[in-house]
């Protein structure tokens, strides 16, 4: 089958799909729409990508934790963040129990590994395995879909 046979779901279908998934921290669409500001819905929410280079995150060099913007869950310590040159927030290794796995086929010849916040199920960008040592990962996530923490001194 060519790429261009591909059927493609519908936006309802979409949306549906993304709307309906629940953790541990769960509201309706209406909610989330309500406590989030437009971009980070459109990331979490419907696994949109933000614009490379847009995220201040990306740039942050201070001690302290990354958190899930959706529902404030720890997922990247900064002693795991590297400068990966592609222009979004890159870390080697997540929080233990932080993120979770699954497979985006959103791109149906080119499935990734799209990260997940575990508590909230939000969407907070992809893995490949072109990163530094330990872990030869690159977590590859969206400024927008976190907040940082500085460590208090």
């Amino acid at each position: 089958m060519k790429p261009s046979e591909v059927q493609r779901r519908s936006k309802e279908e979409e949306n549906a799909i993304f709307e309906n998934r629940d953790g541990e921290v769960h509201h309706a669409a209406a909610e989330w729409k309500s406590l989030l500001s437009p971009g980070q819905y459109r990331v979490l929410r419907q696994s949109g990508t933000e614009l490379p280079l847009s995220s201040p995150l990306d740039h942050e060099k201070r001690v302290g934790t990354y958190k899930c913007a959706g529902c404030g869950s720890p997922v990247y310590e900064s002693s795991t963040k590297f400068d990966s040159g592609t222009g979004w927030p890159s870390f080697f290794q997540p929080i233990s129990g932080g993120v979770d796995e699954t497979i985006d086929r959103s791109i149906p010849f080119l499935p990734r590994k799209e990260i997940r916040c575990h508590k909230c199920k939000g969407h907070l960008g992809h893995v490949f395995d072109d990163g530094p040592a330990p872990t030869g990962k690159r977590y590859c996530m969206n400024g927008v879909a976190m907040t940082f923490t500085p460590q208090q001194t």
